[in-house]
């Protein structure tokens, strides 16, 4: 957790330690770069306004090495413009303060159950027809040809096929994908599975692979054919 205000820390991480924890603390973003970089951590909780660096520039340098730890921004910077730019820099949660405890375990708790949903699937390959999805290194291609999507389209993509068969939500793709409820409507999902499919689908006006489940949300079908199915990278 980096977080400058010492009083607010030390009671966030009692109670932390309370609800089963290890937690560590830091006040400047220098070292709560190094920190959250260590590969020592679960998750992490930063400020914004930090002496050093700040919580955006910790989130940024974060992703710009691929660095997939859980963020959770806490702060006093509440506004939309805030939130839109901790998310947009990959930050998976946002909280304002003043802020209830219980929301934040809450919150915490989903993003290490979606952080443990994504490691079972870290490892593995994932073929369907002549396409294929590498979740190690973050990779789609076609018959060897890497097709680029965005991080976004990715980590949706990664939850729909974890939920293959199933009917899954449009409310319970911003909940698990974006993390973030605040989102003024259900469009933004539109929209990114409509680049999805232009993308991954020979014809993206009749979808084979992210099929429309009217009046619910989508559904990942995958080719009904042998190579529907998973492997171990290091099996390959």
């Amino acid at each position: 957790m980096v977080e400058d205000e010492s009083n607010l820390a030390f009671l966030l991480a009692e109670r932390l330690h309370r609800e089963g924890y290890e937690v560590e603390t830091c006040g400047d973003g220098e070292h709560g770069l190094i920190q959250a970089a260590s590969g020592n951590f679960d998750l992490a909780i930063l400020d914004i306004m930090l002496p050093g660096r700040s919580g955006f520039d910790i989130c940024r340098e974060l992703r710009q090495r691929d660095i997939d730890l859980p963020i959770l921004m806490l702060t006093a910077r509440g506004g939309v413009d805030d939130r839109v730019t901790g998310l947009k820099l990959g930050a998976d949660d946002y909280l304002a303060k003043p802020f209830e405890v219980s929301e934040l375990l809450a919150r915490l708790e989903a993003l290490l159950r979606r952080a443990k949903a994504t490691r079972k699937l870290a490892d593995s390959v994932f073929c369907f027809e002549d396409l294929t999805v590498d979740f190690r290194r973050k990779e789609v291609t076609r018959r060897g040809q890497q097709i680029e999507l965005s991080a976004r389209e990715f980590q949706l993509l990664s939850y729909l096929i974890a939920h293959r068969e199933a009917a899954i939500s449009r409310e319970e793709l911003l909940d698990k994908v974006w993390g973030y409820q605040s989102i003024p409507n259900t469009r933004t999902v539109d929209v990114h599975v409509a680049q999805l499919r232009q993308k991954l689908e020979d014809n993206p006006k009749e979808a084979r692979y992210i099929v429309t489940v009217y009046g619910c949300g989508y559904k990942f079908v995958p080719s009904p054919e042998p190579s529907g199915i998973a492997w171990n990278v290091n099996n390959l």
